[in-house]
């Protein structure tokens, strides 16, 4: 009997698009607890730390509407190479937006 592992049930969502995006592309952003519940919810978008994390805890734990609030399109396409991301969620978000995984280096 195979033991299933929380990592591949997990549900991730996805937006309905990518230009549905519109979160801030500047300043500072504040994740709700849903999607962060550390000490620190309020980043930085201009601290590529900052933005690489908030951004994987949105990919993450967002609902496809938290990704549409909170997530914005050129930002997430320029930190999409950088997010270390369960693979399977990645598989799914380049799945359904594959110039994503175009824009991945070979």
């Amino acid at each position: 009997m195979r033991k299933v592992l929380y990592k591949d049930i997990v549900p991730y969502e996805t937006p309905s698009s990518l230009p549905a995006l519109r979160g801030p592309g500047s300043g500072v952003l504040e994740l709700p607890i849903t999607v962060h519940w550390g000490p620190q919810r309020v980043v930085d978008l201009g601290q590529p730390a900052q933005l690489r994390a908030a951004y994987r805890a949105i990919v993450r734990e967002g609902t496809a509407e938290d990704q549409e609030v909170l997530l914005n399109e050129s930002l997430l396409r320029g930190v999409w190479p950088d997010l270390v991301l369960p693979d399977r969620c990645r598989e799914l978000w380049e799945q359904r937006f594959p110039d994503l995984a175009a824009a991945l280096p070979a």
